[in-house]
C-alpha cells in the first residue's frame, strides 16, 4: 500500500473538480427556487421521440438527477438514468457505450461534471446520439484528464496543496495502492450544494458514491462533440468546475450555452433551469 505521503501526492497531481452530484454527490431531488421560470410544458412532438439518458457525476448516484427526471417523464419522454461507476474514463466509457447500444431509436445523452467526460467518449461514432448536454460538466477534448481540467482555471474548491482536508480515502481492495476518493461530508454543502437546504445537502453527502483517485489522471479519447451537436448549462456559483473553464470548454465544443445563477449541483438546486436545456436539445435534435 502506497504511503500517506504518496497517496497526497497522487489524489494532488490531479485534484479533480470532478463533479459531484451527490455520488455526484449522490444527489437526490431537491427544490431550491429555478431562476430560468418553467419549463417548457411541450411534450414529445413527433414520432421519433428521443429516449433522454441522464449520466451522473464523481460523488453521486442517478438520484441526482430525479427532478429532472420527474419533470421529462411528466412531458411524456422516455428517461433513462444508468449507474456510473467512477471508475475511471475507460471503464465508465464501456459500460455506458454497452448500455447505449441496447437502445433503439434517437438518444439524447446528458451528463453532470465527470459525466461529461463519459459521455463525451462514450457516444463517439454511435450514429443514433443525437444531441448531448453537458450540465455543469467537462467537455474534454483528446489527451485531456479531469485533474487537468480542473485546475486549468483557479477556482476551484478540490484545488488545494493538501488533498486530505477535502477528502476521505478508502484501499480499494486489489487496488495496487488506489484509493477511493470521499468529499468530507462537513464540506459537501459548501462546497457542491450551495443553495440547497442544508438537510438534503447532509443527505447527497451522506449518500455520495467514491471516486477512484487513479481516475483523475485517465486520458480521454476522440470527442463526441465534434461530430455531435451540444447543449450546455453553466452554474455561475460553480465552486467545483470553475465557470471560466466551462465557459472556454463550451466555446471550443461550439454548444448551445446558458448560464444560470446555479451551484454545482444545478439539477437539484435549479431542475427547471436544467430541464429546459435538455428539452431544448431535444427539439433542436429533431
Amino acid at each position: 500500500m502506497k504511503s500517506k505521503r504518496q497517496l497526497s501526492l497522487l489524489v494532488l497531481a490531479t485534484t479533480a473538480a470532478v463533479a459531484l452530484t451527490a455520488s455526484c454527490a449522490s444527489a437526490g431531488g431537491g427544490h431550491a427556487p429555478a431562476t430560468s421560470g418553467h419549463a417548457p410544458a411541450g411534450g414529445p412532438s413527433h414520432a421519433a421521440t428521443p429516449t433522454i439518458v441522464l449520466v451522473h457525476g464523481a460523488w453521486a448516484d442517478a438520484s441526482s438527477w430525479a427532478e429532472v427526471t420527474e419533470r421529462l417523464q411528466k412531458r411524456g419522454f422516455t428517461v433513462l438514468a444508468p449507474p456510473d461507476t467512477l471508475r475511471g474514463v475507460a471503464t465508465d466509457t464501456a459500460n455506458l457505450r454497452a448500455f447505449l447500444q441496447t437502445l433503439t431509436g434517437p438518444v439524447v445523452l446528458a451528463g453532470h461534471s465527470y459525466g461529461g467526460f463519459v459521455i463525451t467518449n462514450a457516444a463517439t461514432g454511435l450514429a443514433n446520439i443525437k444531441a448531448l448536454v453537458y450540465v455543469d460538466a467537462f467537455i474534454p477534448d483528446k489527451g485531456e484528464t479531469v485533474g487537468q481540467l480542473s485546475a486549468a482555471q483557479p477556482g476551484s474548491v478540490l484545488a488545494v496543496p493538501d488533498p486530505s482536508t477535502v477528502f476521505n480515502t478508502v484501499p480499494i481492495p486489489g487496488g495496487n495502492g488506489d484509493v477511493d476518493l470521499y468529499v468530507k461530508p462537513n464540506l459537501f454543502p459548501g462546497f457542491f450544494a450551495a443553495g440547497v437546504p442544508l438537510n438534503k445537502s447532509a443527505v447527497l453527502a451522506a449518500g455520495q458514491r467514491p471516486f477512484a483517485a487513479s481516475a483523475l489522471n485517465e486520458p480521454s479519447g476522440v470527442p463526441a462533440w465534434k461530430t455531435i451537436p451540444s447543449w450546455a448549462l453553466i452554474g455561475t456559483a460553480d465552486r467545483v468546475i470553475p465557470p471560466a473553464e466551462q465557459q472556454i470548454m463550451t466555446a471550443r465544443a461550439g454548444s448551445h450555452t446558458v448560464s444560470v445563477k446555479a451551484p454545482h449541483l444545478s439539477m437539484v438546486s435549479n431542475p427547471d433551469a436544467v430541464t429546459d436545456v435538455v428539452i431544448s436539445a431535444v427539439q433542436g435534435s429533431d
